[in-house]
């Protein structure tokens, strides 16, 4: 905008006799009208901006007061980490250690909870007990000091990225032509009215149904997806979601040949993940995760900001941009996220709404476009909308609008 104001008026500045002498067009009379229309406009852009920027600081706040009241209901379970982020309490995870680690760890006074080995991603995870009255991000900096050089990190929590909003339906909508190619899901566990091929439990009280997974699953099997495959993370544990249980859920997975997973949920960047879903990749697997739904001032989300994943925004059913849609480090593509409906754990048909929805829909591309060059494919099929090309808000385009269920 400064570049074009600055242009127009220098334009606006050159005599008649100097535009003839260049041989260009005397546009005068049409620019004085155009700059006063800018003019005219900008109050109300200035507005709009405005509104959007106060929407954008409203859910980023949310986002923090949400996770403090999480905090303060659950501090026997949970408590913040040396970043801030929570995480599982008195518990660190130290990631392929070398020979000697635990024995100066416990030296320290750290405790061993476990030494696990996750097979199928080939990487080994060490679970430690702070020592007795010492705080998360006291005992990092202790061990980081004692073991300097090792990858160590907070067990800490990723959150959906979606939920049920005001709204019931009655039917499941138009049937979609069949997958075969499994797809594996890393969420709450799915109803008994959600037909999903097998499922596991990665954390306490789990493999137990919840709304959330129930309805993740739903939208698979809706677009198509014949066998889906759900790893449940929250069961009823207040400390669920922890990075430790998705490296267990991609491991079992993997170990499963299961090579596309849904990930709708969000939390802070954690080495254990990252290493799990680099190993994932690896062996062939296409991880499709959201970006949340804590509004564009929120931190980039993970795992949908690792390299290779595949980052999932939402549109209603206008096709336009959710305005609490998060952000990731890059983006690939959008699919409706809202005005649609999807199952829960009673088994009933409840609008949803939230990034969480649109992932399983891509998911679903990407299944059925396995076997072949899948970004090529999905490209392919995208629609194009905002700015021309790949942008911010859409990424590479819009996927599976013929698979969205309206009822």
């Amino acid at each position: 905008m400064k570049r074009f104001a600055l242009a127009a008026m220098l334009l606006c500045t050159v005599t008649g006799p100097a535009v003839a002498q260049l041989a260009l067009p005397d546009v005068r009379g049409r620019i004085n009208p155009t700059l006063g229309g800018i003019e005219a406009t900008l109050p109300q852009l200035s507005e709009a901006l405005g509104q959007v920027e106060g929407i954008a600081r409203t859910l980023s706040q949310a986002r923090l007061d949400r996770l403090t009241r999480l905090l303060q209901r659950n501090r026997q379970s949970i408590e913040r980490d040396a970043s801030g982020d929570l995480a599982r309490k008195g518990e660190l995870l130290l990631l392929d250690p070398a020979p000697g680690s635990v024995e100066l760890a416990e030296a320290a006074g750290f405790t061993l909870l476990s030494n696990e080995r996750l097979d199928a991603l080939e990487i080994t995870v060490v679970r430690l007990a702070s020592p007795s009255g010492m705080n998360l991000a006291k005992a990092q900096a202790l061990l980081s000091a004692r073991l300097p050089g090792a990858t160590i990190t907070a067990d800490t929590l990723s959150f959906a990225s979606g939920g049920a909003v005001a709204g019931s339906g009655k039917g499941r909508g138009n049937a979609m032509p069949p997958i075969a190619t499994p797809v594996g899901v890393i969420d709450g566990g799915a109803g008994a009215a959600v037909a999903v091929a097998e499922t596991k439990g990665f954390a306490r009280g789990a493999p137990r149904a919840s709304d959330h997974g129930s309805a993740v699953a739903s939208l698979l099997r809706h677009a198509g997806v014949q066998r889906i495959v759900v790893a449940d993370v929250y069961g009823d544990d207040p400390a669920a979601g922890n990075a430790l249980a998705v490296a267990r859920a991609l491991d079992w997975l993997v170990g499963k040949e299961v090579r596309v997973v849904s990930i709708s949920l969000v939390g802070p960047a954690n080495p254990v993940v990252a290493r799990a879903v680099a190993s994932a990749q690896r062996r062939g697997a296409v991880i499709v995760a959201a970006v949340g739904n804590d509004g564009p001032a929120a931190p980039p989300a993970y795992p949908a900001s690792y390299p290779g994943v595949l980052a999932v925004t939402a549109v209603d059913g206008r096709n336009r941009a959710l305005i609490e849609a998060g952000r990731a480090l890059h983006l690939d593509y959008a699919a409706p996220g809202a005005d649609l409906f999807a199952t829960n754990a009673a088994g009933r048909r409840v609008k949803v709404r939230g990034t969480s929805f649109a992932t399983p829909l891509v998911a679903s591309r990407v299944a059925l476009a396995m076997g072949s060059n899948v970004r090529a494919r999905l490209d392919a099929e995208a629609i194009d909308l905002g700015a021309r090309g790949a942008d911010g808000t859409y990424g590479r385009g819009l996927l599976c609008t013929i698979c969205r269920p309206t009822r």
